[in-house]
């Protein structure tokens, strides 16, 4: 069994893939770290499926310019993890700009030796005014 920061560091590089992939707003790497029946939930929109996703993305509706995550919290249940952190990115959307600063929970299956994303959900961080 590893270590809880062994296991914070194992999803911080898939959690680093996955962003990768999406900075590189090429819909066929995106959909090597999700699986098929993928979903991201907005407050926006509620649930979005993967071709929703990666469509707009490679129409080159959706892009992003950065993409950042770090993990704050990992739970492991087996084939099965739930990691949550702290995102930030940039980019556009349907040619106007955009930046955001979210909670990120991602659920990951593991499927042979890499895991795949089940779900991911994003939350904007709250804006603090004094």
């Amino acid at each position: 069994m590893i270590s809880y920061t062994e296991l914070l560091h194992e999803f911080q590089a898939v959690e680093d893939r996955f962003n990768a992939a999406m900075i590189s707003n090429d819909a066929n790497l995106i959909a090597e770290c999700i699986t098929d029946d993928w979903a991201l939930v907005t407050i926006e929109s509620g649930p979005v499926d993967r071709e929703t996703i990666l469509g707009i993305i490679e129409a080159g509706v959706l892009t992003h310019s950065t993409m950042t995550k770090q993990v704050t919290r990992v739970r492991q249940y087996g084939d099965i993890a739930v990691v949550t952190g702290r995102g930030q990115n940039t980019g556009a959307y349907q040619g106007n700009p955009i930046e955001a600063d979210e909670w990120v929970t991602d659920v990951f299956t593991r499927t042979g030796d890499d895991w795949k994303c089940l779900i991911t959900h994003i939350s904007p961080v709250a804006k603090v005014t004094a």
